[in-house]
């Protein structure tokens, strides 16, 4: 193990990904129970997504997940990433957060992002459209006022005014920008396209304001990471994932993950193929050995503090194993 990967904060994202076979209720139960494995091998974070609407993903309402996931552990911090602000109302987010805080005090994150929904179905049936992002700046800036009381309306949040939930930024688009000028720890992904990565990191840390909630640049890079005993299986874990993929990409919805042996018997078109392997590619994926070097790699050229890893797979076995090794290979374990 480097010692800039030992200086380095390992969590976890999880997205509750349903399976070919397996119902939503067992993907959000896998969840908690992968909280409570991550929580024991000395992951610093765990956290859970928004979607809507989406036959792959059974997160749908993140706060109460992560409610779920911190009352079945002890020590591990627990978030969102994120809860999606144009979605809602920033005071009723602040009171999910409050709520969260006052019950499980110093393990809250609240990772805020600022997508509106995949297609124009799911923004119509959440009262939203496209350029309801637009405002997201505005959004996070009333949040964040409603802990500090400052809400011009002379309403108080009750019980979040006063508590400090640490905010992050997932930084897709503009999002690197809003998190230097609100002085924000960033997330930001994905290991696919480390130029626009690096691009984004720069200009965060050149643009970044102090603020009461972070006095300097904090950032988090996100990914899929998977690790096996061959560089074969860990490439099988990453099947699942890219073929919903490629699914999405050409049929407009994000299926449940089919296992990796179905995947690798299909006949797919050449469009199919395209987008498949392109979902295969740019991963950090392989050995313990293979993935402390890339690993290592990918936090000289970063700077990054902390490492979110998002893997999702059809096999869980395998999932945990991969996060095991993962442990193993950041020193978490020792």
């Amino acid at each position: 193990m480097s010692a800039v990967t030992a200086q380095t904060r390992l969590s976890v994202l999880d997205r509750s990904r349903t399976r070919e076979g397996h119902d939503g209720a067992e993907a959000l139960q896998h969840t908690v129970r992968l909280a409570q494995k991550a929580e024991g091998l000395g992951y610093h974070r765990f956290w859970v997504s928004e979607h809507h609407g989406v036959p792959g993903v059974a997160g749908s309402a993140p706060t109460v997940l992560a409610a779920a996931v911190a009352a079945a552990t002890r020590t591990i911090r627990v978030g969102t990433g994120g809860v999606m602000l144009p979605n809602h109302r920033p005071l009723v987010v602040a009171e999910q957060f409050g709520v969260l805080e006052a019950l499980f005090p110093g393990r809250i994150d609240m990772g805020l992002g600022r997508s509106v929904g995949f297609t124009d179905g799911v923004r119509r049936a959440l009262g939203r459209d496209k350029d309801d992002a637009d405002d997201f700046a505005g959004q996070l800036d009333e949040l964040l006022g409603w802990f500090r009381g400052t809400s011009p309306t002379g309403v108080h949040a009750r019980p979040s005014e006063g508590l400090t939930v640490p905010p992050f930024v997932l930084a897709l688009g503009e999002g690197a920008t809003i998190a230097a000028r609100a002085g924000l720890p960033m997330v930001i992904g994905d290991l696919r396209n480390r130029e626009k990565m690096l691009r984004g990191i720069e200009h965060y840390r050149e643009t970044f304001r102090p603020s009461p909630w972070s006095s300097e640049p904090y950032v988090v890079v996100s990914g899929t990471i998977a690790v096996a005993a061959t560089p074969e299986e860990a490439r099988r874990i990453l099947l699942p994932e890219a073929w919903s993929m490629a699914y999405a990409r050409t049929r407009g919805t994000f299926p449940p993950l089919p296992p990796a042996e179905r995947v690798e018997s299909l006949t797919m078109t050449a469009k199919e193929r395209g987008f498949y392997e392109a979902g295969l590619a740019g991963h950090i994926a392989g050995t313990e050995e293979q993935v402390a070097h890339e690993l290592e790699s990918l936090l000289k050229e970063t700077g990054a503090q902390e490492v979110l890893v998002t893997t999702s797979t059809y096999d869980r076995t395998a999932l945990v194993d991969s996060y095991r090794r993962l442990a193993r290979v950041a020193g978490l374990d020792t």
